[in-house]
């Protein structure tokens, strides 16, 4: 049995990530929330363990581990709304100053325009715009998606504390019954990928906090030195905005921008842009293959084609989890030994 297992793995392999691949192009939603809260319930698991090494029943613990973690984020909630909402106040008064500054280059594109017509005139007859007519039915029906979506991103988000508390109160339950999937002699194997896939969630997780936490003292630090206004509050939200894939250099450059736009010049916005992508630079290069890379063990071209497919195939959630997915599959390879060479290739 176990060599017909070993033979027929590699075809079942396919077969499974086949059929997972049309799942979750179809239950893009159900599966991105179970993935986070999966992700989560690896994150507070030791917290709950030091509970229950305390005494404490394994149910009661992970109540106490997800009510500590919505009250953190309840609280920082309510640390950042006032900043936020001072911030959104000033948007009106920083797109003035926007369009103020554009004035000038506005002026002079239609002066050159001016120019070019009067030089080269325009020959035939003049072409007319078609005129759009927008059907008050559409917009009634566009808007009425926009919130259907909405309303299913919520019900979603609202299912995931109760995940993670399911997850981590049955935890034991869940791990035994998903090691007697595989066949005995297997199961050894099955429960390391299992630990292992654990460990490299909570590594990414982690390491990712640090990076954003490292880059968002780096940014207040230099936005200080630049006298920005709310240095404090625009650093973080840069620095944590640096370590999302791709766009991250991008949107950690569009706070600082905006929140300097009053007395903005041409060398005030090349620091802002040299200083972001600096430290975009350094996490990229240093920090993240050393904090990350090496514990999920994946080379940077299954990174990038990972980033590349799942941002294809989810959007931006796909871009979030794609590193993640992919740390989960290189364990699995890792520890099922027809798959080791995939693994070997998706490796360093």
């Amino acid at each position: 049995m176990a060599r017909r297992f070993s033979r027929s793995t590699p075809s079942q392999f396919f077969i499974a990530v086949s059929l997972g691949l049309v799942l979750a192009w179809f239950g893009k939603l159900v599966l991105v929330t179970l993935l986070v809260s999966a992700i989560l319930a690896f994150i507070l698991e030791p917290f709950v363990a030091l509970l229950c090494r305390a005494r404490i029943p394994e149910p009661v613990g992970a109540f106490v581990a997800v009510a500590l973690s919505l009250g953190l984020l309840v609280g920082m909630g309510f640390m950042f709304s006032g900043r936020i909402a001072d911030f959104a106040d000033d948007l009106p008064r920083y797109a003035r100053h926007v369009r103020a500054s554009l004035a000038p280059i506005q002026a002079q594109r239609e002066k050159l325009e001016q120019t070019t017509n009067a030089v080269l005139p325009p020959t035939g007859a003049t072409t007319q715009r078609p005129m759009v007519v927008q059907n008050d039915g559409d917009k009634r029906a566009a808007l009425v998606e926009s919130l259907s979506s909405a309303t299913e991103v919520l019900v979603a988000v609202s299912f995931v504390p109760f995940l993670v508390y399911f997850m981590l109160s049955w935890q034991e339950h869940l791990k035994r019954a998903a090691v007697g999937i595989f066949p005995a002699d297997t199961q050894a194997h099955a429960e390391a990928a299992l630990g292992e896939i654990a460990d490299r969630m909570r590594a990414f997780v982690a390491g990712n906090f640090f990076i954003g936490l490292v880059l968002s003292v780096l940014s207040s630090v230099a936005f200080f030195a630049l006298a920005l206004p709310n240095f404090y509050f625009i650093g973080p939200i840069s620095g944590f905005l640096s370590i999302v894939p791709y766009l991250g250099v991008v949107l950690a450059i569009l706070p600082p921008l905006v929140a300097g736009v009053e007395e903005m010049n041409v060398a005030r916005a090349t620091g802002i842009i040299a200083i972001v992508l600096v430290l975009h630079l350094v996490a990229l290069n240093v920090l993240y293959p050393k904090l990350i890379g090496r514990r999920l063990s994946l080379n940077p071209l299954t990174v990038t084609v990972a980033l590349l497919f799942w941002g294809w195939f989810w959007g931006a959630m796909g871009l979030i989890l794609a590193v993640p997915i992919m740390g989960a599959l290189k364990a699995l390879c890792d520890h099922v030994g027809p798959l080791k060479p995939w693994g070997r290739l998706l490796g360093e």
